[in-house]
């Protein structure tokens, strides 16, 4: 029987306090923390530079299209004339 079924066994059949409940909860979180494959360094450091490069890379893609529908909508809407003709006032 594996420890976890053994500590929900003994949940069951014992009534616990809030702090016997909040105790349980570590015990429990600590037995399943050991039960985690960590990664070694050599694979952290690859995990970590793939998620960098691929950050990069969305973050041009989203670059490029942010330029290109910039130029678009400044073409959709500069004026036949050549853009914006500013209007001088004297002044007195």
């Amino acid at each position: 029987m594996s420890e976890s079924a053994s500590v929900a066994r003994r949940k069951q059949s014992t009534r616990r306090g809030p702090l016997g409940g909040i105790v349980l909860f570590f015990r429990q979180v600590i037995d399943e923390l050991r039960k985690v494959v960590w990664p070694t360094s050599n694979e952290l450091w690859t995990y970590f530079l793939v998620v960098v490069v691929f950050i990069a890379a969305i973050m041009a893609f989203t670059g490029v299209l942010d330029f290109a529908f910039d130029r678009l909508v400044m073409w959709a809407f500069s004026r036949p004339g050549g853009g914006v003709q500013p209007t001088l006032t004297p002044t007195p």
